[in-house]
């Protein structure tokens, strides 16, 4: 069971981000805010879960929590101001949403800027550690995984719908055949590189 607060009898919000590896789509922020008793064995680090486990855990944080508030970052966005503060930004974005006022920040990961004059604290894997965090990033994952099972329809071709905007190799063969779409950061190297052994050829 992962703990249930930081600081015992304060309103803490927890936050992470998913999508910050990908070339194409959204970086997605959650921010969760749960109540003092809540308690849930599975609820872990989403990367730790299916997708039938996040699936499963989502409408009950969403219906268990005191607020939770999900926000995207788009990717014009991460190609002006880069990819880290755009994560923050996303953050930032869903703890605008939160209908209760939290008294502190949880922050996966270790790097945050100041929102207003809430304190917060930065976790390295918290979302392995804290509830509220891992509450996030499962609500973070889900929500960015539907908006990129959407955006698969409408353009079909480079496996959203699987890899979920991901480097694959099938993602990165259909950016050489299909070409970049709005929905690609254009400041991430969308394919490799060439290497001296590829620019030379073969005998």
């Amino acid at each position: 069971m992962l703990e249930r607060y930081l600081i015992e009898g304060r309103i803490e919000a927890g936050c992470d981000e998913a999508g910050r590896g990908c070339l194409a789509g959204p970086v997605t922020a959650a921010a969760v805010i749960l109540p003092p008793e809540f308690a849930n064995a599975l609820i872990n680090d989403s990367k730790q879960l299916t997708e039938h486990q996040r699936d499963q855990l989502r409408p009950i944080i969403e219906r268990e929590a005191l607020a939770w508030a999900v926000a995207h970052v788009s990717p014009q966005e991460i190609d002006r101001i880069n990819i880290l503060n755009a994560s923050i930004l996303a953050m930032h974005r869903a703890i605008d949403q939160l209908t209760v006022r939290p008294q502190a920040l949880l922050i996966d990961g270790n790097r945050f800027k100041p929102y207003q004059d809430i304190p917060h604290t930065t976790i390295v894997k918290g979302d392995g550690r804290m509830l509220c965090i891992a509450a996030a990033s499962i609500l973070a994952k889900t929500h960015r995984d539907e908006l990129m099972r959407r955006l698969a329809q409408e353009c079909p071709g480079y496996g959203w719908e699987a890899n979920k905007g991901y480097p694959t190799r099938d993602h990165r063969e259909a950016i050489r055949r299909l070409g970049v779409t709005p929905h690609h950061r254009r400041s991430f190297a969308l394919l490799p590189q060439p290497t001296l052994f590829d620019e030379q050829g073969s005998d």
